[in-house]
């Protein structure tokens, strides 16, 4: 059995694939941070501030549901922009309407493997301590979603050409 000759380089196009996907994805997951706080923080002005300096109750406090709602929209158009604008910045599209409502259906799919973890969790395994909740429905069904949308954005979503190969279609299209 031979080794491989780990002395040679790595070719170029390899790592520059690499930093490639390092970049993108580190971008992705920045934009969802972002839109976890804008998440998060929508849904608490709308519930918890009542205006001023205080947190008591705010105007949709006897109204979490079409708060959370509203606040899961916002994040959304908030993690579109990001992700058009940086994460896949390098894929154009002409359609920018389907790109959206694709978009918005890969979320909701991707809310629902957050809110299968939990149930999974809940009703299956018989587990409802708030840890297990939040194993369960934050962290197992955070991570599984977001590998999910990671996965739709790129392969669905944000399908536009890219710049590098727009080139190589006008190189090869253009006689020599």
């Amino acid at each position: 059995m031979s080794h491989p000759d780990l002395s040679e380089p790595v070719p170029a196009s390899l790592m520059s694939k690499v930093v490639t996907a390092l970049r993108q994805g580190a971008a992705f997951l920045v934009v969802g941070a972002i839109g976890f706080l804008v998440d998060a923080g929508t849904y608490n002005l709308l519930v918890f501030w009542g205006g001023g300096f205080s947190f008591s109750e705010g105007v949709l406090y006897h109204s979490p549901l079409p708060a959370k709602i509203i606040a899961i929209a916002v994040a959304t158009v908030v993690t579109y922009f990001g992700n058009k604008w940086w994460t896949f910045s390098h894929k154009k599209t002409d359609n920018p309407g389907r790109e959206y409502l694709l978009y918005a259906v890969f979320n909701v799919v991707a809310i629902g493997l957050q809110l299968g973890c939990l149930g999974f969790s809940r009703y299956v395994l018989d587990l409802s301590s708030p840890l297990s909740d939040n194993i369960s429905g934050t962290l197992i069904g955070q991570i599984v979603a977001v590998v999910f949308r990671y996965w739709a954005y790129d392969k669905f979503v944000f399908t536009g050409s890219s710049a590098t190969e727009e080139q190589h279609a006008r190189g090869a299209a253009t006689p020599h």
